[in-house]
């Protein structure tokens, strides 16, 4: 497993509640909600690909 990079954040009281209570809800802790959370909004911009998902057939990165 790869190393994880380590940092501060400062936060707002009222957000760090309204995580730590999602966490809680979905059985995780705060740092991993915040990890998932950050994973999926970069996902879903585009920023991040997945190891485990196929190329798309419109993507000509392969054949460049």
């Amino acid at each position: 497993m790869a190393e994880k990079k380590k940092f501060l954040l400062r936060i707002d009281d009222k957000l760090y509640a309204s995580l730590e209570k999602w966490a809680a809800d979905e059985l995780r802790s705060i740092n991993a909600q915040i990890e998932f959370i950050l994973k999926d909004a970069a996902k879903k911009a585009g920023r991040l690909k997945d190891a485990t998902e196929e190329p798309k057939e419109d993507d000509n990165s392969l054949t460049q």
